[in-house]
């Protein structure tokens, strides 16, 4: 009855949610596209031709974004989940923590990127703090697979969940960064404990 009643309250959530309803009319594929076109508003990330890998990618609203926003560049998309298929773009299928995936992954660069972003998360399980400690670990570990990757003034961008790992998060960001912020964007949900950290110029 209980998983009933959430879902539920989840489906009547959708039905009222504007961005839900914009992503219909914008073409994209969920709603989580306009929180990085609100981080690329702020930040200003995307310019034409850069190179980007989208991990954690599936449904496919942020590279969806990344290549309207990139037109010429390059683009990369990892997911556990199969996408349709985005214009030119390299998609590969598999676990981004498996280390065959990640060297799958930097065959694919022939020279180094401009933008690595990460929408990841765990599959939730209600339990706010392991939720956020789990997606924590995900953040910490595609943030050290981009600095190998990643031009010298290139992007790192994240999901974070506020809770236990939140700052070492952001200190590891800084051990490896110049600039490291924090940005919670409209689009997210206010009950939502996400924000997102957006680190910029290698050391």
């Amino acid at each position: 009855m209980k998983k009933n009643k959430i879902s539920k309250n989840w489906v009547n959530k959708q039905r009222r949610d504007t961005y839900v309803k914009q992503s219909k009319v914008d073409g994209y594929r969920a709603r989580s596209a306009y929180k990085l076109i609100e981080i690329d508003e702020k930040f200003k990330i995307f310019k034409g031709g850069i190179s980007v890998i989208d991990i954690g990618a599936a449904p496919g609203s942020w590279s969806q974004y990344a290549v309207k926003a990139a037109k010429s560049g390059r683009l990369i998309s990892i997911d556990l989940k199969k996408m349709e298929p985005i214009g030119k773009t390299i998609q590969i299928h598999g676990d981004f923590t498996d280390p065959n995936i990640q060297t799958e992954i930097k065959k694919h660069v022939s020279s180094k990127v401009d933008v690595v972003m990460s929408d990841m998360a765990v599959n939730t399980t209600g339990i706010k703090n392991i939720d956020s400690i789990q997606t924590g670990e995900l953040c910490i570990e595609a943030m050290l697979f981009s600095k190998n990757l990643l031009k010298g003034n290139g992007f790192f961008i994240s999901k974070i969940f506020l809770g236990g790992t939140f700052n070492e998060i952001v200190a590891e960001g800084k051990k490896y960064f110049k600039e490291v912020k924090v940005f919670k964007p409209k689009s997210s949900r206010k009950d939502s404990k996400e924000s997102f950290i957006i680190c910029r110029k290698l050391r």
